[in-house]
């Protein structure tokens, strides 16, 4: 799965959700001034944004593969080396960072354990290797209600719950066979307040991530009844949504 789309389109989509996500996720991992982090599949900085508050842009690295992401992070962060490139493939020197980071990441990795593997060859012996995924599996991501109102129209549809890492132990199994040391698994709750149902809804038509490509694959009656279904799941008012991420941790 690719992310080619305005990087204004994700922080509408997503970033309500993944700013509050990046506060716990650098919170469990506990960077410290003088130590060194790389954001994996950084996006447009949504995690870059709190490693450069603990550490300074000097101290962080960021790469992504799709160019408008880079090119938004590039101009949000100029003091902060932003490469392109997949985690599959890190070109960076072994034993470079104390930190190596991916948020909301694994799941879209071409190989995952080889992103991890890659993660872990870039970070100093005894460093940390963290990453983090919506809890899918038990429908308490932040698009839930989006997927479960799509089974109801298509009961063959898995939507996110069949990707990497989307459920309970997978991301540690991961880790595992990535040969990571010391894994442990976390669980990582946030809360956001949304004005109503059309303030959850309106992102959707944005086309990003999977749940933007069903959207966009869907004829007008099937977008309309998708829109009831979801709304008949949902608050009309306004409401608080509360989502939850795994996260593991491992060390090289």
């Amino acid at each position: 799965m690719t992310f080619n789309v305005p990087a204004d389109a994700y922080a509408r989509f997503m970033g309500r959700y993944s700013d509050p996500l990046a506060i716990e996720f650098v919170a469990l991992v506990g960077p410290q001034p003088g130590q060194r982090a790389l954001d994996v599949g950084c996006g447009p900085g949504v995690l870059t944004a709190p490693l450069v508050d603990r550490l300074g842009a000097a101290a962080v690295t960021g790469i992504d593969p799709s160019e408008p992401f880079v090119a938004a992070a590039r101009a949000r962060f100029p003091d902060v080396d932003i490469r392109q490139g997949p985690a599959e493939e890190l070109p960076f020197a072994d034993d470079t960072y104390d930190f190596a980071l991916a948020q909301l990441v694994v799941h879209f990795m071409t190989d995952p354990v080889a992103g991890l593997r890659e993660m872990s060859r870039v970070i100093r012996p005894g460093g940390l290797v963290a990453a983090s995924v919506w809890d899918y599996g038990s429908e308490r991501a932040p698009l839930a209600p989006f997927w479960r109102a799509v089974r109801q129209m298509d009961p063959s549809s898995l939507g996110e719950s069949q990707l990497a890492g989307a459920s309970e132990g997978q991301l540690v199994e991961l880790f595992a066979a990535a040969g990571l040391d010391e894994v442990q698994q976390h669980l990582l709750t946030i809360q956001v307040p949304l004005t109503g149902f059309d303030d959850w809804w309106a992102p959707f038509s944005l086309g990003v991530g999977p749940a933007g490509k069903h959207v966009a694959e869907l004829d007008e009656p099937q977008r309309d009844e998708l829109k009831q279904r979801c709304a008949e799941l949902l608050p009309s008012g306004p409401f608080v949504l509360e989502a939850c991420a795994w996260a593991a941790t491992g060390r090289a």
